[in-house]
């Protein structure tokens, strides 16, 4: 059983992921690209579902952070993220994205692959903590997995994903076990949902940021 609800344990999520995610580390570049545009001027960031701190260290490297906080559910990941960021200017908090409970308090929240493992009541609720927890003008970026219109849009998109990760060495029982997770481990959304539940939970402004594959990024605007 892994320690986390995601795909892989912490010990070994860095590597795994990577072979798993297309464009992994382009997701993050595209987060602090957009970030630098919005506002760029010290920050304070919440990064939920953290895991071991890869928002963190893009982030650190390209803009001048006044407070980062690291937020997961995982006690195994946070203790790695703890090890690896022993900077001033950083919190760590044991606790779901549901139950963030801030008001008003940061200029960007980003969530990157978490929101698809709830279910619909339960995303919106934590859509809902995260606009709470921004200032005005603050923003909010989540990066998940994102269900088709079709079903036959469904198939050749996880043919697709699958033949990816054969690609990266993956062997067919892996990447098997992997696809087999979609709408029973984790539950997308389409697109349009997303963008409906970002203007549902009061964001003045909701847009996609990336598409790739069948991961997307939206962000929205307090």
């Amino acid at each position: 059983m892994n320690d986390n609800i995601s795909a892989f344990d912490s010990k070994e999520y860095d590597m795994q992921i990577k072979r798993t995610l297309p464009y992994y580390d382009e997701i993050y570049q595209q987060v602090v690209d957009l970030v630098k545009t919005c506002n760029p001027n010290a920050l304070n960031w919440l990064d939920v579902g953290c895991g071991t701190g890869k928002m963190a260290e893009i982030a650190f490297k390209n803009i001048e952070v006044e407070k980062f906080t690291f937020c997961d559910c995982s006690f195994k990941m946070l203790e790695i993220a703890k090890e690896r960021f022993t900077y001033p200017n950083t919190e760590f908090i044991l606790c779901d994205i549901q139950e963030i409970s801030y008001f008003n308090e940061y200029n960007v929240i980003t969530a990157i692959q978490v929101n698809h493992y709830l279910q619909r009541e339960e995303r919106k609720k934590a859509v809902q903590s995260c606009y709470q927890s921004l200032k005005e003008n603050g923003i909010f970026i989540s990066f998940e997995n994102f269900a088709p219109f079709s079903d036959f849009g469904e198939k050749i998109y996880l043919n697709r994903w699958e033949e990816y990760q054969k690609k990266q060495g993956r062997t067919s029982l892996e990447t098997n076990n992997h696809i087999n997770r979609y709408n029973r481990d984790y539950f997308p959304i389409t697109i349009t949902e997303h963008l409906e539940l970002f203007n549902n939970c009061g964001f003045r402004a909701a847009e996609i940021l990336w598409v790739s594959n069948m991961q997307v990024g939206i962000w929205g605007i307090k």
